[in-house]
């Protein structure tokens, strides 16, 4: 959750390091601090309770001279709060510093052994015992006592060090949490992810688990925890820092839903070949493996859990298999029966996920394979999956999910229509028809784009309320989900989703004139047994903002508001469905004065339970 960095190299570290924090900012904003060290082993820390602004009001006129820090923007798990529970934290003699993401899992008992030792605490965090550990372990050498101070700690981090001995030597080590290592001209980084020094430098190396990064001397060496050095080959980030920066939008919630029309289009860019057919290449993709398919089973997390809703109704309809749909918290802990001839899909913005990933490590065990569907290039996940389709969303920075979501939508679709004609399950009329409409989709997420101005309409119309009722069925049930999930993360209001059919088995009775029912009414199979349900709705006094095709011209006469989306293939309608529903989320949160960006309790990347 939280966002670490560090920065070792030939310019003062200061700015270097809340420039790198700025760009972190979205991880965890409870409290922030700094340490850099001199280079006669003089330190400067300075911990913060609040956001970066406060922080920086206090660096401002600081001196913190020194060429090598470490930095924290913390997203709080263990501990209110607060300057004290701040990172840097550092141990009994403020000789090493330590900055840390992710959760140790032993921290009690780790803590209890330790003050039996004679350490003495300053804080609540399960962090602190890191920094007493690497000082027990530390004789002279940093990175071989990180080394032996991690094999006592179950659970997950990435964690940067510093030693006040050794000024010149910056340490790093990660298991379950992002790392990621950035090579620039003379001067090294250690960040929780890209965004924090892409400005310096697109050469990354990215970590794997139970490694530890050891910089200083002009060089980097990696080892594992035996001490046996790894050879690593570093990568080049093709994306600019221009695409993580707000370019004139007031928000980067609003930036980003308007980059869905890209998105969308650069995610399918690289999966069709010249001749316009589908390209995907691995064992898992091919005609012997897919017509052999028993059952799908696809495990995410929030929103990427209702694409995966979403992809079930493609996948039952064009490639004919059977999908179940987890939520991975839930499976990594049920015991699935997994058997030969499953397939797991596991969808994850950022590879990092924790349940997502616990997930795929489960369903590793059985010899059931995996495919991911991923944003982040090179994330954990990637490098266990047994196959990876890539989403090409850019950095995604606003915590709540917009154009990742419909660019897993372009993934998902794209691996559905393929195990479709691997399968024999789609003619090829049907294929080139579905395929045309596919690559047609950015254009018509353009035009709901171009609507804005209604759906701010709306939104002022509905903005004191403090419960919506979100309605779909069939393949727009998924869309309801996010809709309401968008509402609730950024505005704080109480919203459910339902589907339509189920309403009259309990959320009918919450309805009244003050409980505002957004439904998503697509012109699909199922628009008259909708309407009915708008009908219904209607019937009890409550108001109703329909999300419908724009060639509808009678919905308008049972509701209150209507938000246009152009007409498209039923199964491809989701990507367009859901833009008025995060642009009316957008809207309502900025007119009650929330922070769209950075949600309450929220944090972009889940790396913890």
């Amino acid at each position: 959750m939280c966002g670490i960095f560090g920065y070792i190299g030939n310019k003062e570290a200061k700015e270097i390091l809340f420039e790198g924090l700025r760009r972190l900012e979205y991880r965890g904003y409870d409290s922030a601090g700094i340490c850099v060290i001199g280079e006669d082993g003089s330190f400067t820390r300075l911990r913060v309770r609040g956001n970066l602004d406060v922080l920086e009001n206090h660096i401002a006129g600081a001196q913190m001279p020194g060429k090598i820090g470490i930095a924290h923007t913390r997203w709080a798990t263990h501990g209110a709060p607060s300057e004290q529970n701040a990172h840097p934290h550092t141990d009994c003699h403020e000789n090493l510093f330590v900055v840390h993401n992710g959760i140790i899992e032993n921290f009690s008992q780790l803590k209890e052994e330790l003050l039996e030792r004679g350490h003495e605490f300053s804080s609540e965090t399960d962090t602190e015992v890191v920094a007493h550990l690497i000082e027990e372990k530390y004789e002279g050498d940093l990175s071989i006592a990180v080394r032996e101070a991690i094999k006592e700690i179950e659970g997950s981090f990435a964690i940067a060090v510093v030693q006040r001995k050794e000024p010149s030597t910056l340490v790093a080590a990660r298991r379950e949490s992002p790392l990621v290592v950035g090579i620039g001209k003379d001067e090294w980084f250690v960040a929780s992810a890209v965004p924090a020094f892409l400005s310096r430098t697109k050469e990354v190396i990215f970590l794997e688990d139970d490694e530890v990064v050891c910089i200083g001397g002009d060089s980097l060496k990696i080892t594992n925890l035996e001490g046996f050095e790894v050879e690593r080959q570093a990568q080049e980030i093709t994306w600019d820092l221009d695409a993580a920066e707000k370019s004139g939008y007031e928000d980067f919630m609003l930036k980003e839903i308007y980059e869905q029309p890209r998105a969308f289009t650069d995610t399918l860019a690289d999966k069709f070949n010249r001749e316009g057919d589908i390209s995907l290449e691995g064992f898992l993709l091919d005609k012997d493996y897919a017509k052999s398919l028993r059952r799908i089973v696809i495990v995410a997390c929030g929103t990427s859990y209702h694409a995966g809703l979403i992809a079930r109704y493609l996948f039952e309809q064009w490639a004919k298999v059977p999908v179940e749909v987890e939520i991975a918290s839930e499976f990594r802990y049920r015991g699935a029966v997994l058997c030969e001839r499953d397939l797991v899909i596991a969808i994850s913005q950022s590879g990092e996920t924790a349940d997502t990933l616990a997930s795929v490590r489960e369903t590793k065990a059985t010899g059931v394979p995996v495919i991911a569907v991923v944003n982040v290039v090179g994330s954990q996940m990637t490098r266990e999956a047994d196959g990876v389709i890539y989403t090409h969303a850019g950095p995604e920075i606003g915590v709540a999910a917009t154009k990742t979501f419909t660019s897993q939508m372009a993934a998902l679709a794209v691996l559905a229509l393929h195990f479709g004609k691997l399968r024999d399950a789609l003619s090829e009329g049907k294929y080139g028809v579905i395929t045309e409409a596919l690559r047609g989709i950015p254009d018509l997420m353009e035009e709901v784009l171009s609507s804005d101005e209604q759906v701010k309409e709306c939104a002022h119309r509905f903005s004191d309320c403090d419960d919506f009722l979100f309605l779909g069925r069939g393949i727009s049930f998924p869309v309801a989900l996010e809709g309401a999930l968008k509402l609730k993360e950024i505005s704080y209001i109480h919203a459910e989703g339902y589907p339509a059919g189920e309403m009259k088995h309990g959320p009918i009775a919450l309805l009244d004139k003050n409980v505002p029912v957004v439904a998503v009414a697509i012109r699909d199979s199922l628009y008259e047994k909708m309407i009915s349900n708008i009908e219904e709705v209607k019937a009890r006094g409550a108001p109703v903002v329909a999300v419908a095709s724009a060639g509808d011209p009678d919905i308008e006469k049972i509701c209150d508001r209507v938000l246009r989306v152009p007409e498209s293939m039923e199964l491809l309608s989701p990507p367009l469905a859901i833009i008025p529903l995060q642009l009316l989320a957008y809207h309502i949160a900025k007119i009650r004065g929330c922070n769209v960006d950075q949600p309450r309790n929220l944090a972009k990347t889940v790396t913890v339970e």
